[in-house]
C-alpha cells in the first residue's frame, strides 16, 4: 500500500507546527498576559528560532488573528452543542444560551479579552477569523426568531446584560461565582420587560419598527 504523498505529509506537518504554535502563543497570554507575547518567545516555546517562525506566521497580529478565529470556533462548537438540547420555550432557551456563553467566557480570561474587549491596540481580526464570532450571533439571533423577537435593540440589550455580567465576574470575582448566580434572573428581568405574553401564541413577533 503506498504511503501518503509528500505534500499530503507536508501538509500535516504545517498544521501541526500552527497548532503548536497557537498553544504556545495561549500558555503566554495565561501566564503573562496576551501584551505579553512575542514571536521570540513563541519561537523559544515550539523550539526554532525566531526567522523560521515566519514561514508560519508573517507577524505577531498573524497571531493574534489566528488565536481570535480558534477561540470563537470553539465557543460557536461549544454553543451549537449546548443549542441541540435547548428546551423549547423562550425562558429556558435564554437562559441556556447566556449560560452557555457566560460559563465560556469566564473560564479563561485572557481568551475572553482577546475575543470581546479590544484588549491588543491596533489589531482588527480578518474577514476568515471573524467568521465564526458571526455565526455565534447568528445562532442567537435565530434563536430569539424563534420565539418572535426580531428586534435589533432586544439583541443588543441580551448581549449587554450577559457580557456586562461576564465582565463584572472577571473584575470582581475571578473564579467565583458571585456574577454567575445572578445570570438567570438578569434573563429574566430581561425577558419580563420584553413582555412576550401571548406572542408565540398569536404567530406575531417583537419587531423593530424604527
Amino acid at each position: 500500500m503506498l504511503g501518503e504523498p509528500n505534500s499530503v505529509r507536508q501538509a500535516e506537518r504545517r498544521a501541526e507546527t500552527r497548532r503548536e504554535i497557537l498553544d504556545a502563543a495561549w500558555d503566554i497570554a495565561r501566564e503573562k498576559g496576551l501584551a505579553a507575547i512575542t514571536l521570540r518567545d513563541v519561537a523559544a516555546r515550539v523550539g526554532m528560532r525566531a526567522p523560521s517562525l515566519y514561514t508560519h506566521v508573517d507577524s505577531k497580529h498573524a497571531i493574534y488573528d489566528a488565536m481570535f478565529g480558534q477561540a470563537w470556533a470553539e465557543c460557536l462548537r461549544v454553543c451549537e452543542a449546548a443549542l441541540v438540547r435547548a428546551p423549547g420555550d423562550v425562558r429556558g432557551d435564554l437562559r441556556l444560551g447566556a449560560r452557555t456563553f457566560f460559563d465560556f467566557a469566564v473560564a479563561d480570561l485572557p481568551r475572553h479579552q482577546l475575543m470581546n474587549l479590544r484588549t491588543i491596540p491596533g489589531f482588527e481580526p480578518t474577514p476568515e477569523a471573524y467568521a465564526p464570532a458571526v455565526a455565534v450571533m447568528d445562532l442567537t439571533r435565530d434563536l430569539f426568531a424563534r420565539h418572535g423577537v426580531t428586534a435589533p435593540e432586544d439583541l443588543d440589550l441580551y448581549v449587554a446584560v450577559v457580557g456586562g455580567l461576564v465582565d463584572s465576574q472577571h473584575a470582581n470575582d475571578p473564579g467565583g461565582t458571585r456574577w454567575g448566580r445572578l445570570l438567570e434572573r438578569a434573563v429574566d428581568m430581561f425577558l419580563d420587560n420584553l413582555d412576550l405574553r401571548g406572542t408565540a401564541a398569536a404567530g406575531t413577533s417583537r419587531k423593530d419598527t424604527s
